[in-house]
């Protein structure tokens, strides 16, 4: 069975050699007569492989030795609850960013759990451009400042990020981590979900820099406090073993493909292969962002029509081109371009998109 080109916007194409990896190991792993499936959380094999895929991501990322790494479950979602438990104290609050659908979900969590003070928002424009930083009404006194990186939905990307003095920033970087290089040491905390650029659905991954991680409220329940998953390794409970050695896979492809430069160059090339596609349609596909907001991981345009859009979605499956369709909130067509979507399968899309006009 051949496979087709995936731009689905999560859960997302892997890649192939980390896939056929794991088909190799599915059965027995190194030998040891059972699948990463079956081994125990605890033994020296997942062991090994939790400890390759923390160093893999202190290599690829910069992350330097006082920044923790954890691996939950939840999701990103989870986050935006566990963020404020831990974080904000009694009678504080934190700024929020919000830029798209997730990170005004994580602006709502806020507060349920304590306060969120919005500092900037481009809701009122249906997210199609991103407040700059210089724009943000930060309060001095917040306990931290939350901003979304990537808005998979409105298709708009920060590919910069503020230096803020005597401010803790936390970005929630599910949709875009690993796909350029940036400064870790920008933030006090990074979370993402794996199921974009780094593995399967499943994993959650933080990243916490220690005297921030020291702020975090007493007294939670235990599951939810980020202090018990950084003193145990992430293994106070068992965590996602599978999922964790599939990200282990998917690191070692980005780290031979030449780490962060070098997916960084492919992701701006495809971004550029779809956005000309766009512009250069005399508008019959159009794009909803605005040209400086534009993201490199997910890109949404509308058709002249929905029955037009359908048929586009239609004729692009059984070319082989599947998971365009926009989110439902918002309709028309999304490409989503993750590390692992190859510029063969974005130079077939593009070809698609240049006949389909020419037909219709």
């Amino acid at each position: 069975m051949a496979r087709i080109y995936n731009f689905n916007p999560g859960p997302s194409t892997l890649p192939l050699t980390a896939l056929e990896k794991a088909q190799a190991e599915f059965t027995d792993y190194k030998g040891s007569g059972m699948s990463v499936l079956e081994i125990s959380h605890r033994s020296k094999d997942f062991e090994a492989i939790l400890a390759n895929t923390k160093e893999l991501l202190r290599t690829l990322l910069g992350i330097p030795d006082n920044y923790q790494i954890i691996f939950t479950g939840g999701g990103a979602s989870l986050q935006f609850a566990m963020l404020p438990m831990n974080f904000i104290p009694a009678g504080g609050s934190a700024d929020y960013v919000v830029t798209g659908e997730w990170a005004r979900r994580a602006y709502k969590e806020a507060n349920i759990i304590a306060k969120g003070r919005l500092a900037a928002s481009s809701e009122a424009d249906n997210f199609s451009w991103l407040p700059t930083p210089d724009a943000w009404d930060l309060d001095p006194a917040s306990a931290y400042v939350h901003m979304t990186s990537n808005n998979t939905i409105f298709g708009t990307q920060y590919h910069d990020f503020p230096a803020l003095q005597d401010k803790n920033l936390v970005c929630d970087m599910s949709s875009d981590i690993m796909s350029h290089q940036f400064d870790v040491k920008k933030f006090a905390m990074i979370y993402a979900g794996a199921q974009k650029n780094l593995g399967p659905a499943g994993v959650t991954m933080a990243i916490i820099r220690d005297d921030f991680a020291a702020k975090a409220n007493k007294g939670l329940p235990t599951m939810l406090a980020y202090e018990t998953h950084i003193k145990h390794d992430s293994l106070y409970n068992t965590p996602p073993v599978f999922g964790i050695y599939i990200m282990q896979l998917t690191l070692q492809w980005v780290k031979d493909l030449g780490g962060l430069p070098a997916i960084e160059a492919i992701n701006r090339k495809k971004a550029e292969l779809v956005y000309s596609a766009i512009d250069g349609s005399d508008g019959f596909y159009r794009g909803t962002v605005r040209t400086d907001s534009r993201s490199w991981m997910n890109i949404p345009f509308r058709l002249t029509s929905e029955e037009l859009e359908a048929a586009f979605i239609s004729e692009a499956k059984q070319a082989g081109l599947i998971g365009l369709k926009g989110h439902r909130s918002v309709g028309g067509i999304r490409v989503s371009l993750y590390n692992a979507m190859t510029v063969e399968g974005v130079e077939k899309l593009t070809a698609f998109m240049k006949d389909f006009k020419a037909k219709h």
